[in-house]
Parts: structure tokens; C-alpha cells; sequence
């Protein structure tokens, strides 16, 4: 009886065993859960600020008086109520552009914000607040010279997230081009990594080596991009110090240039690439802008632009603010194509964002919340699938709103489709996919169609139907239908899905033309 008993649990456990959902298996490259959770900010800023503002110009050439520093309203929290209005999850500030000037009070150099008229008067002023102030000791701590420190607690006030940008080139030190050099950049970086809190991104620019003031030589200066800086120990620094933040480059490792600085990623675009091949002034733009399909290592792309045609502030393109309706299209184009949105905000002398830039930016993320507010697959559909894994990964959880839920197909099983059948017919002009990247990005080709009466039709998308990624948004003219169809053709393994969406953009143009040769692909200036 006893053998009976343990021979009938045994049974129970194997078939236990047998009945338990199996995952399906990651396929590399895989994203940390630190880009993952990165990639799920989707929009965040960029701040160009420095003596450029004030010299109205675009690359300083590192001659700029110390003087030319003189915001008269610097307000760092203006900025950030600016950016969170607009939708900004976090903002990059250029701690340091190619002149060399900091706007931090970097203890190794003479050419920062500590030697400037502006930063006497600014911490004279700071020290008398601090000595009468009796309630307020947290905003009374913050040096009001330290531009940088200033933004950090601004972010911390607001709960955005907050980046640094480093340049690797200076056109300002005498000694760049030298070993000197390096440990000066790597110092500097052990500065910003461990004084402003967390950090969610630290960039590092591909513009790297050419002519410069260089102290007084007035010269050209070349170096080899991609063993100069020594950048394996600048990365070590970052991971010590921040292991959360994203390191930028042209080749990442966190994530990647778009190749482009127009705000938008190619509609085929790999998370991957081949990370030896790719490095800092890498010039093969066309690639960064789709990725390599067979790369070895995960670095998405993040598609930076200004809100004007310059990264400075110039008074002369006041009237010159990229609209809403432009926003709008781009964001459809890099957060609806696999990438990430930064754009960026030239503060303006006054030490303020301006009030057209901000308008136009608040009024754009009005208008993407509006278009994709509700979910008619929300609302309720019936979903049928022509291959589910398992009932822990049912078609269902496409449409639950939890993103570590998804429909997953058997192995083996590459190609499978999705009908959405609605309640009563719908008008539809917007939809939005999403993998379950940290399985990895598998999707190769896909289609969309709808039901017209009883003939399924393609939607007129105007683009290539291939990468979905963790997102991939799609418009089109607005149709009127009572179900949806969306094919999975090709896949690198079993499909894995998290979410898929329909919406209606009530009077918005569908603007879903793909002829990129708007954006003149040919100018692609760094």
C-alpha cells in the first residue's frame, strides 16, 4: 500500500511537470532590464546650454571669454515644469560641449562656471540666502553657480529623471590630443558620475578631433576615435558609479545614435548591432539607422533632434519652432519605429526655455495623448489566434495593459495571425504593436489588414510592415470595419507579443506618407 501511495505521488509530480508553462526560450541579443526600462520612457530632453548661447554660435571653438557666461534669469525648475508639461520623462544636459566650458565647477579645469563673474555674484548671493534662510535648507544647499547641481535638484523636485552629456572633444585645453588629456576627460566624468545623484543616461558624442582654439595654438588636431579616449575604463566609471544609466554612443553599448540628427529611425529598425564594428564617429549613418539585423549585441536607437533648426539658442529662429503637427510625425517615427525620442530645448540667454518652444511642445504631447487615448481593443474584442503556446500566454494578455504578459506562440511556429473582431464596427486610423523585448526582438515581417464587409484589405500604411520591436506604431486612412487582421509572416523563433492597440484620431491628418526624402536624407549633419 505504501509503494502504491508513493508511486501515485510520483505520478501526480510528473504530470505536474509535464503541465507546467513553458516560457519560450530568449533569443539573444537581449536587452538589461535597466534598457528595457529606458526604452519605456520613450520621450526625454535635451538641454544645450553654455557660452554658445551667449556667442550665438552652433561648435564653440573654446575661445569664448569666461565672461560671455551671463544668464540673467537662470531658472532650472522652469525648465523642468516646461518638460514635464511636455511629457518629458527625464532630461540630458550638456555638461560640457566641444568648447571645453563646464557647467558644473569642475575642479580641474579654469574654464567652467566657478570662474565666471556670473558664479561669484550667483554663490556671494547663496551664501547670504543660506546664512538667514531657517526653513528652506535643501534649496538653500544647492551651489547657485552649479548649473548642473541646480538641474539635479530641480529633477529631484519634479520627479524627472536626469542625464549628462561629456564631450570627449575640447577645443579648449592645450593639451588635449596628449595622454594629459585623457585622465583630464576621465576625471571629469568621475566628477559628474558621483556628485549629481542617479543618473539615467550619460552621453558621449561622435564629433571627436579637428580645429580648435586648443589654448591659443589655433590648430587642427587629429586623434584615433576609437582607442584615444580610452573609452572600456569610461565605461567601467559609469557602471561603478551609475549601473542603472545608459551609456550613448554611435555604437552604445546602452543605446545607439539614430545616424541622423532629424528625430526618427528607418521603419526597419534592429534593436542589435555589431559591436565591433560600430564606434564613436562611425560613418555609415544608413546602418545606425536601422541596426544590423544580425547583430550580437542589444543597442537601440535613440532619435535626437532640436525643437529648432540649432541645438543653441539663437534669437534669429525665435519664429523657427518645429510645430505641434512636425512633433507629432516625428514622434510616430522614432517612439512608432523602435527608437526613443530626445529633443532638445535651446535654453535662451535669459537662462530660460523659451515661451515658443515650450508652446509647441506642450501642445504636441496634447496632441499624441489625444490620438492614442483610447484603446478600442480595450473596449472590448474577441481575439482569435491561430497558435497559442499556452494558456499563460493567451492571446488576452495583448490587450490587459500589464506589459510582463503576453501571447506567445509553440516553438517552432514562426508565422501565425490575429484577428480582433469588435462588438459593433469601428473607425480606425492608428495601431500600435509592442514584442515582449526582454524575450528579445524576433518579429522580421508583418501585415495589417481590415475587414471590408466580407474581403480583408490591406491598411494603407505607406511604409514597410517588418520590425515591430518594443513598439511600432502605424497610420493610415481611417477606416470603418468590424474586425482587424494582423499577419505575423516571418520571425526569428516563436512569436511573443504584449500588447497590440486600435485607435481613432479624431481630425488628425493621417500622415503616414514613408517618403523620408522630407527630411533630406543627404544632409545628415552631425
Amino acid at each position: 500500500m505504501k509503494r502504491l501511495i508513493i508511486f501515485g505521488f510520483g505520478l501526480c509530480m510528473a504530470l505536474a511537470a509535464v503541465a507546467q508553462p513553458t516560457a519560450p526560450a530568449p533569443i539573444g541579443p537581449l536587452p538589461t532590464k535597466h534598457q528595457v526600462a529606458w526604452q519605456q520612457m520613450e520621450t526625454y530632453a535635451f538641454i544645450h546650454f553654455g557660452p554658445n548661447t551667449f556667442m550665438d554660435r552652433e561648435w564653440g571653438y573654446g575661445d569664448a571669454p569666461l565672461s560671455a557666461f551671463n544668464p540673467t534669469r537662470l531658472d532650472c525648475e522652469q525648465w523642468v515644469r516646461v518638460l514635464k508639461a511636455a511629457g518629458m520623462r527625464g532630461v540630458i544636459i550638456t555638461a560640457k560641449h566641444h568648447d571645453g566650458f563646464c557647467l558644473w565647477p569642475s575642479k580641474y579645469t579654469d574654464y567652467s562656471v566657478r570662474n565666471t563673474p556670473w558664479y561669484a555674484e550667483r554663490t556671494a548671493a547663496s551664501g547670504a540666502a543660506s546664512a538667514d534662510a531657517s526653513t528652506d535648507k535643501g534649496d538653500a544647499s544647492v551651489n547657485k553657480g552649479d548649473v548642473v547641481g541646480q538641474l539635479a535638484a530641480a529633477c529631484k523636485k519634479y520627479g524627472l529623471k536626469m542625464g549628462v552629456y561629456l564631450s570627449p572633444w575640447d577645443r579648449h585645453q592645450a593639451f588635449y590630443g596628449t595622454p594629459l588629456y585623457v585622465e583630464y576627460f576621465h576625471a571629469q566624468l568621475e566628477e559628474l558620475m558621483t556628485q549629481y545623484g542617479e543618473l539615467f543616461e550619460v552621453w558621449f558624442d561622435g564629433a571627436n578631433g579637428g580645429d580648435g582654439y586648443y589654448g591659443g595654438a589655433r590648430e587642427e588636431r587629429k586623434i584615433d576615435r576609437r582607442t584615444y579616449y580610452n573609452f572600456p575604463r569610461a565605461h567601467a566609471t559609469v557602471f561603478k558609479h551609475q549601473p542603472q544609466a545608459i551609456i550613448f554612443s554611435d555604437g552604445g553599448p546602452g543605446c545607439r545614435w539614430v545616424g541622423n540628427e532629424k528625430g526618427y529611425a528607418f521603419p526597419t529598425n534592429w534593436s542589435f548591432l555589431r559591436i565591433n564594428d560600430v564606434y564613436p564617429g562611425y560613418a555609415q549613418f544608413e546602418e545606425l539607422q536601422s541596426g544590423h539585423a544580425d547583430g550580437d549585441t542589444w543597442v537601440a536607437s535613440e532619435c535626437d533632434v532640436s525643437i529648432r533648426p540649432g541645438w543653441f539658442y539663437h534669437e534669429s529662429e525665435d519664429d523657427r519652432v518645429k510645430t505641434p503637427e512636425y512633433l507629432t510625425d516625428l514622434y510616430y517615427r522614432s517612439v512608432g519605429h523602435n527608437g526613443t525620442l530626445l529633443l532638445n530645448f535651446p535654453v535662451d540667454r535669459d537662462g530660460l526655455i523659451h515661451p515658443s518652444d515650450s508652446a509647441s511642445a506642450v501642445d504636441f504631447r496634447k496632441r499624441i495623448e489625444a490620438e492614442l487615448k483610447t484603446d478600442l481593443f480595450a473596449k472590448g474584442v474577441s481575439i482569435k489566434a491561430s497558435d497559442t503556446r499556452d494558456k499563460a500566454f493567451p492571446a488576452k494578455a495583448l490587450t490587459d495593459g500589464n506589459y510582463d504578459t503576453y501571447w506567445a506562440t509553440h516553438d517552432g511556429v514562426t508565422s501565425a495571425t490575429l484577428t480582433f473582431t469588435f462588438k459593433r464596427q469601428q473607425r480606425v486610423n492608428r495601431l500600435s504593436l509592442q514584442e515582449y523585448i526582454p524575450l528579445g526582438q524576433r518579429v522580421k515581417a508583418f501585415t495589417a489588414e481590415y475587414l471590408d464587409g466580407k474581403q480583408w484589405r490591406k491598411l494603407d500604411v505607406g511604409e514597410e510592415t517588418t520590425t515591430i520591436g518594443y513598439k511600432r506604431l502605424l497610420r493610415f486612412p481611417a477606416v470603418t470595419t468590424n474586425a482587424l487582421r494582423i499577419s505575423i509572416t516571418d520571425s526569428r523563433g516563436p512569436v511573443c507579443l504584449n500588447a497590440v492597440g486600435a485607435y481613432y484620431a479624431a481630425g488628425a491628418e493621417a500622415s503616414y506618407e514613408a517618403d523620408t526624402s522630407k527630411y533630406d536624407q543627404q544632409k545628415l549633419l552631425r
